[in-house]
């Protein structure tokens, strides 16, 4: 027996709503329709659900919404983004704790459970070590926490760092001057924060020395106090550089390691920094450790199928 449909009835405070919520020809709301299953009848913001998920495809849209209710943009990720978290629904007393952030011009949330719990522990833990793969959100949304400290004056500066040994090169072998030597390892991270702040304001703070960007050795001997401070592919440093980045923690300041524990560039996997410290500090007062997996992962939907194709390709 079919279960009965449901009725979603909403009226929008605001002309357009419901058009940018369903997307241009109605691709967000088929979106919806083809992750839960179900489909929609009826005109725009009156719909009949039919279909076994019928009440979290309808949860979904209510989300989707309620963004363009707030003016907030609307794209596929942002729509794949709402469609994973009910899928996989929070409890009531997580999704009471979430954090949204004010960075620069963008407003920031974490897409998926793990990602919102990562994000809370960033504003409540003076050292928070995320491990996870690329795409996971691990170094964004520790730039946009970095940021939101910055711009609340909680910290005076931010401090985003990386080891420069990856994928085998090392600075000595590469063309150039140390600047352009180091660039290329550092650019993710200028990147989210041009992303967040805008180019001009981005370099404007850098100049001014409220933002740093540095190679990890260039943190050896300071104490970094009242600052927020960021240490990027985590999982390439060595154990000694490790202990040499955390101990530079000062008065007033907060901590974000970041790494990918399947992707160590070392030449001795054993040897990191960072499958080191996840052993170590694990139960430590103060220190927040989330783990960050293929579920956290935000990709264009055709980008997520190619890589669970290759997935499949490597387990045959």
């Amino acid at each position: 027996m079919s279960p009965e449909p449901m009725i979603l009835s909403i009226e929008p405070t605001r002309p357009g709503v419901l058009q940018i919520a369903c997307g241009a020809g109605n691709r967000f709301l088929q979106r919806v329709e083809q992750a839960f299953g179900v489909r929609f009848f009826g005109p725009p913001g009156d719909w009949r659900i039919e279909g076994a998920r019928a009440e979290a495809a309808a949860d979904a849209m209510r989300a989707l919404i309620d963004r363009a209710e707030r003016g907030e943009p609307l794209d596929e990720i942002e729509v794949e983004s709402v469609i994973k978290t009910f899928r996989e629904p929070l409890e009531a007393e997580e999704s009471a704790k979430e954090v949204v952030l004010r960075a620069g011009r963008k407003r920031i949330r974490g897409k998926t459970p793990m990602q919102r719990r990562y994000l809370e522990a960033l504003v409540r833990s003076e050292l928070t070590i995320a491990v996870g793969p690329a795409g996971s959100g691990k170094t964004y949304l520790a730039v946009a926490a970095g940021v939101a400290a910055l711009q609340t004056h909680a910290v005076e500066r931010l401090v985003l760092t990386r080891p420069a040994v990856e994928a085998g090169e090392r600075l000595g072998f590469l063309p150039g001057d140390l600047q352009q030597k180091i660039d290329p390892y550092l650019r993710p991270l200028f990147d989210a924060l041009a992303d967040m702040l805008g180019v001009q304001k981005m370099q404007a703070l850098i100049e001014a020395g409220r933002i740093e960007i540095a190679p990890l050795a260039y943190m050896r001997g300071r104490t970094l106090s009242d600052a927020f401070i960021i240490l990027d592919e985590a999982q390439n440093t060595t154990r000694e550089q490790m202990k040499m980045f955390l101990t530079r923690l000062g008065f007033g300041s907060r901590m974000a390691v970041a790494g990918d524990v399947t992707q160590i560039d070392l030449e001795n996997h054993r040897a990191s920094g960072l499958l080191h410290v996840l052993k170590v500090l694990d139960g430590v007062e103060g220190v927040s450790i989330v783990r960050l997996g293929r579920a956290d992962v935000v990709r264009h939907p055709l980008v997520e199928r190619i890589v669970e194709a290759y997935d499949r390709d490597l387990e045959e």
